[in-house]
């Protein structure tokens, strides 16, 4: 059975983006996207909401192809062409997209047959709602949690409005040279 890992950058107050939902206060270095590039190896599959996936839709599958392009930035467009994706959303429409499933109804069993008929990781990108609903039903195995030397004061929340406790057990960190620090945390199931 695959596992469910979300990877994520917050603020160190908590907010995986601005108010509206602007991203470009985080200053993510190559290092750090090589060290995700690490993480899609035993993944088959990413995972996102309408909104995460429109905005690395629009940048993943030509990155590669891109001058200058950098290790980090080739290694993961081409692990993005080559995963399956799916999109939870209700107002999308399935479209012919490349290796794309949008899931609109039944989301949580839908999820769980994902889980069960894959042996690869499954690895969900922000999608701080989604992200939600998951860990509300305990759907989410692990947590890359990238936080950033950064306070937004006010933005998008990653952890809210869960009435449920999940207890984590810290299974190794990384701090990066932009002040970066990952945090990888495996859920306890006891």
């Amino acid at each position: 059975m695959g596992k469910l890992i979300l990877v994520v950058h917050i603020s160190l107050d908590g907010f995986v983006a601005g108010p509206n939902g602007e991203l470009d206060n985080f200053d993510a270095s190559e290092e750090n996207l090589q060290f995700v590039c690490s993480l899609t190896e035993e993944a088959g599959t990413a995972l996102f909401g309408r909104n995460s996936y429109l905005l690395l839709n629009d940048f993943w599958p030509t990155a590669a192809t891109r001058p200058n392009a950098t290790k980090g930035e080739i290694a993961y467009s081409n692990w993005y062409n080559n995963a399956n994706k799916i999109v939870i959303s209700k107002t999308m429409a399935q479209q012919d997209l490349n290796n794309t499933v949008i899931i609109s109804k039944n989301i949580l069993s839908e999820i769980i047959k994902i889980k069960e008929r894959t042996s690869k990781n499954i690895l969900i990108f922000g999608s701080p709602k989604v992200s939600q609903l998951l860990m509300q039903y305990y759907l989410i195995d692990g947590y890359w949690i990238f936080v950033n030397p950064i306070i937004f004061g006010k933005g998008i929340p990653l952890f809210a409005g869960s009435a449920v406790i999940t207890k984590l057990n810290l299974l190794a960190t990384k701090q990066f040279p932009n002040g970066e620090i990952a945090l990888n945390y495996v859920v306890d199931k006891k």
